[in-house]
């Protein structure tokens, strides 16, 4: 790999850590990357799960502290959630690949996005916030089985179960959303690393740019409205939601 493409990813990464962070849409920015300086699909996949880890660690970094009143029990318990739900996920893929799957994406994607844009209207028409705990360790569970299995959009996915199930307001989800969702991708790139051709170079260039990208997140987050955050959030979800159904779908009909 040239000096050249190493640059490129690394810019790829920072623009992916920031996109990543505020949309949770990462791999939009970095997946393209990695294919553009040469490598395989399969291979750009597994080197993107391992940088895109960079992301939940510069931001838990610059933000993590947000999360401490959340307490440190239920921290470990939701991490150990996100890492068994990327695992199996992970897992999933591997033995049976994503066709058939890829046709649920952008029906859930799409929903994840509406729910997010409605949220408030939903929390004020049943009283106000509450917490229910069941409802969001069930969708925790899913939501990181999903990132681990198929990824796009998972934050979004999350950012919604979070705000309807939990009173923990949308800051401090964002970070948690982060953090989770980097646990679930630490799982994924163990399984894949085990069983997928990963390029080293690609990984730690995009991880490094990823990093960057994170930890200038939380700072970005603080200049930006919430309510136009939480538009741009849901719009970009409908746009990947359109986008994946094209992808899905579109080959079918041609055929």
């Amino acid at each position: 790999m040239s000096p050249l493409e190493i640059v490129l990813l690394v810019l790829a990464g920072v623009g992916g850590g920031l996109c990543g962070y505020l949309t949770g849409l990462a791999s939009l920015v970095t997946y393209p990357a990695l294919l553009a300086v040469g490598l395989s699909p399969v291979t750009a996949n597994v080197s993107n799960t391992l940088g895109v880890l960079a992301i939940g660690v510069g931001s838990t970094m610059k933000a993590g502290g947000q999360l401490l009143p959340l307490g440190r029990s239920r921290l470990v318990r939701d991490g150990a959630v996100a890492l068994v739900g990327g695992g199996i996920g992970a897992g999933l893929l591997l033995l049976g690949g994503d066709e058939g799957f890829e046709r649920v994406v952008p029906f859930l994607v799409a929903l994840a996005s509406a729910l997010l844009l409605a949220q408030p209207a939903i929390t004020a028409r049943r009283g106000g916030e509450r917490d229910q705990p069941r409802a969001y360790l069930a969708g925790l569970v899913l939501t990181c089985l999903y990132g681990g299995y198929f990824g796009a959009g998972a934050g979004v996915v999350f950012l919604a179960l979070a705000l309807l199930t939990n009173t923990v307001g949308f800051d401090r989800s964002m970070v948690l959303k982060s953090l989770l969702l980097g646990c679930s991708n630490l799982a994924a790139s163990l399984v894949f690393v085990l069983a997928a051709p990963v390029n080293w170079w690609a990984a730690l260039a995009t991880g490094v740019g990823c990093y960057v990208g994170g930890r200038l997140g939380p700072t970005v987050q603080q200049w930006l409205p919430q309510q136009l955050l939480r538009w741009a959030i849901g719009l970009a979800g409908f746009g990947l939601a359109l986008w994946l159904g094209w992808q899905a779908f579109a080959p079918a009909a041609a055929s």
